[in-house]
């Protein structure tokens, strides 16, 4: 499901001034912390991250010096994580003393040949390998050995850091609108000296909130039930809507799972990248009444039922995942707000306008779901429980084949210390799902990163084949042609 905003932000200035207050929040909300205490990598990993394919290789000091004024401008860049010893209340974000950015800020060459294989062969094992949890949760990359005096640069991101929809200004302050160097950027303020963290009576804080917070959880509870015996039938009837919700938006559990992804473990990651261009895949949607997100969910539902076929195998329905995100347009970057939401996707339907329109429908649908943001009431709860507790949860099987997010990118060219930004291809983790795909829109192209789990997709090379299969289907049905993305690595 689209996250889109309803526009991003044009300049740096307006990038600049957002991230000034990102990082104020010295603690983590709950769906951050849950990421957070919930992992376990790589099978549940919560790291996501962006590969950006240069025209050349950029200015290392250059690059070097914007790594440094980001840093210095988003301090939440230079902070690490401190859990209290009883972890009744959510981690602290406190300044890394040790900071050292030439261990967050790398540069490798590849071996010949160099080409895309060799790129997403690196990146899906950067992507794979776990942060050190001691230090501040982020990693860059510049990739050099490119044929044609190319580059690439691979960012990966801890999602208790940010969300897809937050780290795409975060990324954008290290970039620029032209080659040249950018004059006159914001310095970061004064800011006070922090007092060197203590983890004893950090849970003496922690304690306090949670005593403090009690009366006014009960205080909500006690109005609650008093409204409940006041208007019985209106209590009883909210929740008997809110049960009907609930059993809409978790409807995938009843979906048979396919039988190609039974067992998946999510240890082995493969990556692949696909495109198309923004206009023709509006064009697609626009013809069968539907969104531009609508339009790449189908193109993957199709590559869905094509390699599915190609194995024997006919689905009807495929349960997938979406995020939706609960960023305000005046919210500062960074962090991470989002609700999911589940679909039995339409995944039989092989006329490709058809689809779109029954996704459009799906969609409208959901978003007014009352269980929508279900998970919420969850999440508190979770974060307090015992490890193994959620460990336990966490090894449930997951429902859902297949996840699928969309964030909006820069709608005009980039450039990262003196390179062109040609190409920004976005990859998440792998929930539990047999595919997560991920979309950003880069100045009129649509880049699309897929992250297959390899113990259930013995051949990734063919399912690439299947889904560029998809997005060909989609475009052509408004008479657009695909840019073929080239594949997988293996």
């Amino acid at each position: 499901m689209t996250t889109e905003r309803t526009e991003p932000a044009e300049t740096n200035e307006q990038a600049w001034a957002l991230a000034g207050a990102w990082g104020a929040e010295d603690r983590m909300n709950e769906i951050e912390t849950l990421m957070w205490r919930s992992e376990r990598h790589p099978q549940r990993s919560s790291t996501i991250s962006v590969l950006m394919m240069l025209d050349t290789v950029p200015d290392w000091d250059r690059l070097h010096a914007a790594h440094e004024w980001a840093t210095r401008l988003v301090p939440r860049a230079r902070k690490r994580v401190l859990e209290p010893v009883v972890p009744l209340g959510p981690p602290a974000w406190v300044l890394d003393p040790t900071f050292d950015l030439d261990y967050h800020l790398r540069r490798v060459s590849l071996p010949a040949p160099g080409g895309m294989a060799e790129v997403l062969a690196f990146a899906q094992g950067a992507a794979m390998a776990p942060f050190d949890r001691t230090r501040p949760l982020w990693e860059g990359t510049l990739i050099e050995g490119l044929p044609d005096g190319k580059a690439a640069y691979f960012l990966k991101m801890h999602h208790s850091l940010t969300d897809g929809l937050g780290g795409v200004p975060l990324v954008s302050l290290t970039q620029s609108r032209r080659r040249e160097h950018t004059d006159h950027k914001p310095v970061a303020p004064p800011r006070p000296p922090e007092p060197r963290p203590d983890a004893g009576l950090l849970t003496v804080e922690e304690l306090a909130e949670q005593l403090l917070a009690l009366p006014a959880a009960a205080g909500r509870l006690v109005a609650a039930g008093t409204r409940a015996l006041v208007h019985p039938e209106s209590a009883v009837a909210g929740a008997l809507r809110f049960v009907g919700s609930l059993r809409r938006t978790a409807a995938p559990w009843s979906v048979p799972g396919s039988p190609l992804f039974r067992g998946r473990t999510g240890k082995s990651w493969r990556f692949g990248v696909l495109e198309c261009p923004l206009a023709d895949l509006r064009a697609a949607a626009e013809a069968a009444g539907g969104s531009a997100n609508d339009a790449y969910l189908a193109a993957l539902l199709g590559g869905m039922r094509r390699y599915h076929e190609r194995h024997g195998v006919e689905l009807a329905e495929m349960a997938m995942t979406t995020p939706v995100s609960l960023h305000k347009s005046d919210d500062p970057i960074g962090g991470s707000e989002w609700a999911g939401t589940s679909f039995a996707a339409p995944v039989g339907i092989a006329d490709p306008q058809e689809r779109i329109a029954t996704i459009h429908g799906i969609v409208l649908s959901l978003r007014v779901e009352p269980a929508l943001d279900g998970l919420s009431v969850l999440v508190p709860v979770l974060n307090r429980v015992p490890a193994a507790v959620r460990a336990a949860v966490g090894r449930l099987p997951v429902a859902a084949d297949v996840s699928a997010s969309n964030v909006p990118g820069a709608p005009y060219e980039t450039f990262l210390a003196g390179a062109k930004v040609e190409r920004t291809y976005p990859f998440g983790p792998l929930p539990g799902a047999a595919l997560m795909a991920a979309m950003v829109s880069h100045a009129g192209t649509c880049c699309l990163g897929m992250t297959m789990d390899g113990s259930v997709v013995p051949d990734p090379e063919v399912l690439m084949e299947c889904l560029r299969e998809g997005l060909s289907e989609v475009l052509a049905s408004a008479d657009g042609p695909c840019l073929a993305g080239p594949g997988a690595a293996g």
